[in-house]
């Protein structure tokens, strides 16, 4: 089966030296067209019948009336049936120990490049379908992307599952099904607009649907009490509501096709479809109300909880995911090995972040009624079992629930919570650690906000480890949001730093990239990152470093069509291309970033003659639907574009394109194309960042505060090829407490002075004069994010790259090193510290 090096990078020959392997890369070849290794005929032939034979069978199509969406649900079902033989073993085998990874996201894109990446397949698939006149590229863009997440956290769950496979760790990540994923991102005039992401239209060819494991999940209702045996009293929980979790199974396969996970995702249905009698009685609506009521909790990613309703939703929907993978995990480890009381022996239970933090009081609910473990018992099963990862220091982003919602939605997992957290503050109490503003500071139940669980804090409690995922944060999390929790364990919180997949994000994304990477130190750097380090040598060979430029040319050209396609905005794949792609948040600081482009619009605009770097602003994101500061600076983004791109006297020297529906397919566009990564954020306020990495890998060089994983990615780049400025962490909070900062910040920069007055004037929005006025009086007398007190390092920083990008040789030099010193931020190397210190799991 895997009979190619890798999709598109053509014969490779490891018995040469590194100067011997040259390939025959072009500037601007397409994607994928790369010199291919000669593929065995009979296996081309296999495959063009086995997709003839999906076509025909499970699609009904002839090659003759066959659409795109169809050639890809054919190919798509001709990859899984190679997949299902490692599936079938991977699910008959019993490992010592499985990894279960709860995540409310996983943004897992597209599949069939990840499959025929793995398998190895790309070449005999490319070849069987153009022998029935289909361009395989074509295929691959009739995939819709599974936008089952929102941005990082969910795109690092399925790097993790990846990478998991890849290295044989049994794992099964739940999540939800989500009819609807993260909306479809469209620009009317400017203004976000949101549509539904509907990529479940017509079915997924990649799932296999498991109605025998269905799970009855209960919402509120009353607990009673019985006498079990003489002392022993037991609490029964009888829900007012149920919805049924029914399976289905996405595989996860790993590279070469040696191990297969799987991602379990949970759809919501009705106890009953219909209420018959009432459809008979005429109430036609009403009769399927229930459906509709159950069916809406995996109908859409993240409703907005702006609204009492919404809040509603968003618990039900962290329940009832939670809730069936603690009881199907919990079945399957009775089913393999008998007694629950060694599920910690045998079973990780991995959370990422607080969505699926109500699993502590779920799972001792199972062990307690369902299993009869005393209590005791239970908290020592559960503490052993479930692990913690922390995502955000924000509080907005530590989630808490009113405590009268979780009441009425979950009576017995508030129960639960409040003998644990009754058990806690007595042990702080016995110890001496029992003054008041302690156990306020320890408590499950925050008391200063009308009475809210904290799940953070529960999380914290129920878990054997609790992980940060960048140095910088994990220091922050003691020192800060759980400080005093931390203080009566030091031992528990420990530090994962993120990581990428490097199948997806080189070798799938810039597949031209990673043939020069293996001419020059083998073949072996396809299976173990850490040889990329050896490309630090051919930063100083001049053909190499030509050929390296050459590849991102193509890859700019690529992306330069992309732009004019789907904004009208022509740019120069000449120019450096500077580029902010993430989640629109105040924090992430777009802003700063618009704000540095106005500030070089008007300095172009004051000195033409200037010999002025040619820069494109390249933009994307999407911003969550209730969130309208998010939603103004992209109208504030693509209205600074219609005022540059459209003054004839900055043409050619700068451009800005805001490119709508950010997707993983997207990114996989754009990041090979990257000369500049922003990476911007108020130091202290990211936790690690991907996004930056995927861009260092691919050579593009960092403009960054000291935040996240940008710390580490100094240290291990070298900090003369990354571009670091603004206030560190330690510095955001001294500043923070001065009185006027943003005021005397903006007195001591004119240049920042007339930035805000040009937009709160009104010149680039003459037809709303006053909309930033609010934006730009909140920079001026509040600027919670420290925009104001860092935008005269960031122009300095931003004038330095020009600098850098007028000198060629060394500009590629260091894009070079950026490329061979990011091998230690493969996922493997997370995952793999993730299984010897927090799971306890043997990698192969």
């Amino acid at each position: 089966m895997l009979n190619e090096v890798l999709p598109g990078l053509g014969q490779v020959e490891d018995s040469k030296g590194a100067g011997d392997r040259r390939s025959s890369i072009e500037p601007a070849q397409p994607l994928h067209s790369v010199p291919a290794r000669p593929v065995a005929a009979d296996a081309v032939t296999e495959m063009r019948e086995a997709i003839l034979g999906k076509l025909a069978f499970a699609i009904g199509r002839s090659p003759a009336n066959a659409r795109e969406r169809d050639w890809y649900a054919a190919t798509a079902l001709a990859l899984r049936d190679r997949i299902v033989e490692a599936c079938v073993a991977s699910d008959a085998a019993v490992p010592n120990k499985r990894v279960y990874y709860l995540s409310l996201e996983f943004l897992i894109g597209r599949l069939t490049s990840d499959a025929l990446n793995n398998l190895g397949l790309f070449e005999t698939t490319k070849a069987a379908l153009a022998q029935l006149g289909v361009a395989l590229e074509d295929v691959e863009a009739a995939e819709p992307d599974a936008a089952l997440g929102n941005g990082g956290l969910g795109r690092l769950a399925a790097c993790f599952m990846e990478s998991m496979a890849s290295l044989s760790i049994p794992a099964i990540g739940y999540g939800i099904r989500y009819d609807h994923g993260l909306f479809r991102q469209s620009l009317e005039d400017g203004w976000q607009r949101e549509a539904p992401e509907t990529w479940l239209a017509e079915g997924n060819p990649w799932e296999f649907a498991r109605p025998e494991a269905t799970y009855t999940i209960g919402f509120g209702g009353s607990v009673t009490m019985s006498m079990a045996s003489e002392g022993v009293i037991r609490r029964h929980w009888a829900p007012a509501e149920t919805v049924k979790a029914v399976a289905y199974d996405v595989p996860v396969v790993g590279w070469r096709g040696r191990h297969v996970n799987t991602l379990r995702l949970w759809k919501a249905e009705a106890e009953s479809a219909i209420d018959l009698a009432r459809f008979n009685d005429g109430d036609h609506v009403g009769a399927v109300a229930a459906r509709a009521r159950a069916e809406a909790i995996s109908r859409v990613l993240y409703p907005s909880d702006s609204s009492p309703a919404g809040q509603e939703l968003r618990l039900r929907q962290e329940y009832f995911f939670t809730s069936a993978s603690i009881q199907d995990l919990v079945r399957r480890h009775v089913a393999e090995r008998g007694d629950v009381r060694s599920l910690a022996d045998h079973a990780a239970i991995q959370l990422n972040d607080t969505h699926p933090a109500i699993a502590v009081p779920e799972l001792m609910r199972v062990l307690l009624e369902d299993h009869a473990l005393g209590w005791e018992d239970a908290w020592d099963v559960t503490t052993r079992t479930l692990s913690y990862t922390n995502h955000t220091l924000l509080p907005e982003a530590l989630e808490t629930w009113p405590v009268e919602l979780m009441e009425r939605l979950l009576p017995r997992h508030m129960q639960i919570i409040y003998l644990i957290n009754w058990m806690h503050l007595e042990e702080r109490g016995k110890s001496g650690q029992g003054g008041a503003e302690h156990l306020a500071a320890v408590s499950l139940i925050d008391e200063t906000h009308g009475r809210r669980v904290r799940m953070g804090h529960l999380a914290f409690h129920g878990s054997r480890r609790v992980n940060g995922v960048s140095a910088l944060h994990t220091d922050l999390m003691r020192s800060t949001v759980f400080k005093d929790l931390h203080a009566l364990d030091p031992d528990k919180i420990v530090n994962k730093t993120n990581g990428i997949t490097f199948r997806r994000w080189l070798h799938n994304a810039n597949p031209e990239l990673t043939a020069l990477a293996v001419e020059a130190v083998g073949p072996g750097v396809l299976d173990d990152p850490s040889l990329l380090r050896g490309l630090d040598a051919f930063a100083r060979d001049s053909e190499f470093v030509r050929r390296y430029a050459a590849v991102r040319r193509g890859r700019k050209e690529a992306l330069a069509v992309i732009v004019s396609e789907r904004t009208g905005i022509d740019i120069d794949p000449s120019a450096l291309f500077d580029v902010q792609i993430k989640r629109i948040h105040e924090y992430k600081r777009q802003l700063l970033n618009i704000l540095e482009t106005v500030a070089l619009y008007q300095a172009i605009k004051a000195e033409p003659h200037r010999d002025w770097t040619p820069r494109v602003k390249i933009f994307a994101g999407k911003a969550a639907p209730s969130y309208v500061r998010a939603k103004l600076i992209i109208k504030l983004a693509c209205d600074v574009a219609r005022a540059v791109n459209d003054d004839p006297e900055v043409a050619g020297r700068l451009k800005v394109a805001f490119l709508p529906n950010y997707s993983v397919s997207l990114a996989e566009a754009i990041i090979p194309a990257a000369d500049l990564s922003e990476q911007i954020s108020t130091a202290g306020m990211e936790a690690s960042g991907t996004g930056n990495m995927k861009l260092a890998l691919n050579g593009a060089l960092t403009v960054g505060t000291l935040d996240g994983a940008n710390v580490e990615i100094r240290e291990h780049v070298g900090p003369e090829n990354i571009f670091i400025f603004g206030l560190t962490a330690a510095e955001v909070l001294d500043r923070m407490q001065e009185p006027g900062y943003a005021q005397a910040a903006i007195r001591q920069s004119p240049r920042l002075a007339a930035v805000l007055d040009m937009i709160a004037s009104g010149r680039l929005s003459p037809e709303d004069p006053g909309r930033y006025r609010a934006l730009v009086d909140d920079l001026r007398y509040r600027d919670q994010y420290l925009l104001t007190v860092d935008f005269d390092d960031y122009w300095r920083a931003q004038r330095e790259i020009d600098r850098a990008w007028a000198e060629p040789k060394a500009w590629w030099a260091k894009a070079v090193h950026n490329t061979a010193r990011m091998a230690w931020f493969s996922s493997d190397r997370s995952m793999r510290e993730y299984a010897e210190e927090i799971w306890r799991v043997r990698v192969a």
